[in-house]
């Protein structure tokens, strides 16, 4: 009884440890698929922004783009995502996924900070 617990500890301590990932794999991972289409699909990798499509309405030539949104702050980003733009999906996600997303789009900024943090 003891080997089988043993065993049961053992092979799920090494799949968790293989399944783990970590905060930028997560935060990467929600910006490519948050709820079947992908941030990057309208905003660029990075959240430069990005020409969706090219078209004419009454013979006038228009351009649908999805916006910049990696130099704004936080909480224009939050009242982004949670408000209805034309054009954008309602994802509905969660404090802590919008958190994630801004991460994401800064993580270089936060990573900078938290080293110059640890340097002081």
């Amino acid at each position: 009884m003891l080997k089988a617990l043993l065993a049961l500890f053992i092979g799920m301590h090494v799949y968790g440890a293989a399944t783990f990932i970590t905060k930028e794999e997560y935060a990467a991972n929600l910006y490519h698929n948050p709820r079947g289409i992908g941030c990057q699909l309208c905003h660029g990798e990075s959240g430069e922004g990005r020409r969706i499509a090219t078209y004419r309405d009454k013979g006038e030539k228009k351009t649908f783009e999805g916006k910049p949104i990696n130099k704004i702050p936080f909480s224009l980003f939050y009242h982004a995502v949670n408000s209805k733009i034309v054009g954008m999906p309602r994802y509905y996600l969660t404090d802590t996924e919008i958190q994630t997303l801004y991460y994401y789009l800064h993580r270089e900024e936060f990573k900078r900070a938290a080293s110059q943090r640890k340097s002081h």
